[in-house]
């Protein structure tokens, strides 16, 4: 009878070890924010997409198994110029009714602190697929409570590597810069 007890409580415990070393978070969009800044020749533009959504599966024994993926609305950009906002969502630049979405998709982790790591995936925007990292910083430690809060930066991307450009007469007069600045921050719940 002892033994048999024994067995059940081991049971259990594998099972909710495993259960705590593999969670799945989803992102809170009502308390992230996903932004990007433009230099242009008179100044420059802070913009952001309000409608996104992405999960993080997090592996906590073998950090490098862990994975992101996300999904952001192209039509949901906001640079505070709903002019500029409609132009940019027009056939000219994004071609929101082309390309909806724009995605990222984690091919692999790599911890380079206690709290950071790089992941690098393929971002797609605009038809196009290409490799980025993510450097990311853990704000809210995972262990402390059922939400998470992450802070993302990744190098300046290339507009012409989207072939995000204008005409070659708007190009030159606007002034618009040839990098944008991704300014990312996360907090993701964990999924029940």
């Amino acid at each position: 009878m002892k033994l048999r007890n024994l067995v059940g409580t081991l049971a259990i415990f594998a099972l909710s070890s495993a259960a705590w070393a593999n969670e799945t978070y989803k992102f809170d969009s009502s308390g992230s924010a996903i932004g990007f800044t433009v230099h242009q020749f008179l100044g420059t533009t802070h913009g952001k997409f309000t409608r996104f959504s992405g999960k993080i599966d997090v592996d906590r024994e073998h950090p490098e198994n862990s994975s992101v993926t996300a999904q952001i609305d192209v039509r949901s950009i906001d640079t505070h110029i709903k002019k500029r906002d409609d132009h940019l969502r027009s056939p000219e630049f994004f071609n929101v009714e082309k390309f909806p979405q724009m995605t990222f998709k984690s091919q692999s982790v790599k911890q380079t602190g206690p709290q950071s790591g790089d992941i690098l995936g393929d971002l797609t925007m605009h038809g196009v697929s290409r490799p980025i990292t993510l450097h990311v910083k853990l704000l809210t430690p995972i262990y402390e409570t059922s939400r998470t809060r992450w802070a993302v930066t990744t190098e300046p991307i290339s507009r012409r590597d989207f072939n995000l450009m204008f005409a070659s007469a708007a190009e030159a007069v606007s002034g618009i810069g040839q990098t944008v600045a991704i300014d990312i921050e996360i907090e993701a719940k964990r999924a029940q």
